[in-house]
């Protein structure tokens, strides 16, 4: 039986402050050790995991998504970059509309590829509004999407575009600097979103300290997604400082 997984989230940010989510990058994981490393995760109090990347190379894509299910006791969650990004491993994914930029594919073009399989596969769709931000650098996500990012300087712009993309009924607004982002999602551009909406709010790329983590779940992030800073840093002590930031109730 299918997790419910979207008020899963919805249910651990209202008790817990933000839920925290590992983000894994199939290029990036090798299976033998993947059992392990799901379970320091899970010690350390992660919430669920995103898998997926904006390009994503591996011959045995599905092999992982496989692995990282049967290690796991939490919510696997698609983050799919392609189409081939969809597996009946998955408990949701991540049904995204790249609401920052004009590029009809990214818009509303793949997900008419897709929506058959997802259904036929009963995985849970998540709507979801995706926003990349200005980060000082030229991420993958922007090149792969021919996207041009919100300007950082501009939280209005942020806002507005996030409101639009919840009155059209998506249920999750997502404020993504890119994989490695040199900066992250502004303060100021999380707040503006979450005075201006009621749906939650997610952000991620760039947070690399807890610091960085609690400034941004009390500005009104409802999930923290985390990925290159536990690839560079993987002790349950610094995965469970990252947690802690996040959970701040």
């Amino acid at each position: 039986m299918k997790r419910d997984t979207y008020n899963h989230l919805v249910q651990v940010a209202s008790e817990r402050g933000a839920a925290f989510v590992v983000l894994l990058d199939p290029d990036k994981e090798t299976i033998g050790a993947l059992p392990q490393k799901i379970e320091r995760f899970q010690k350390a109090g992660v919430d669920a995991f995103f898998v997926g990347g904006s390009l994503v190379r591996s011959p045995d894509i599905e092999d992982v998504f496989k692995t990282i299910k049967m290690s796991s006791e939490l919510p696997v969650i698609g983050f799919p970059g392609s189409l081939d990004q969809i597996s009946r491993h998955l408990d949701a994914v991540l049904y995204l509309s790249v609401v920052s930029g004009r590029n009809a594919d990214m818009l509303f073009g793949r997900h008419v590829y897709v929506a058959s399989i997802i259904k036929a596969l009963g995985i849970e769709p998540i709507p979801t509004a995706y926003m990349l931000v200005e980060s000082g650098l030229l991420t993958t996500a922007q090149y792969l999407n021919n996207s041009l990012p919100l300007p950082r300087s501009k939280p209005d712009i942020a806002a507005a575009t996030a409101l639009a993309a919840e009155m059209m009924g998506m249920k999750l607004l997502y404020l993504e600097g890119g994989s490695g982002a040199k900066e992250p999602v502004p303060v100021a551009m999380i707040e503006a979103v979450a005075h201006a909406c009621e749906s939650p709010i997610a952000v991620g790329g760039g947070l690399s300290t807890p610091e960085l983590v609690r400034e941004r779940v009390k500005a009104g992030a409802s999930i923290i997604v985390v990925g290159n800073a536990l690839e560079a840093n993987g002790s349950e002590s610094f995965i469970a400082e990252m947690v802690a930031a996040a959970h701040v109730r």
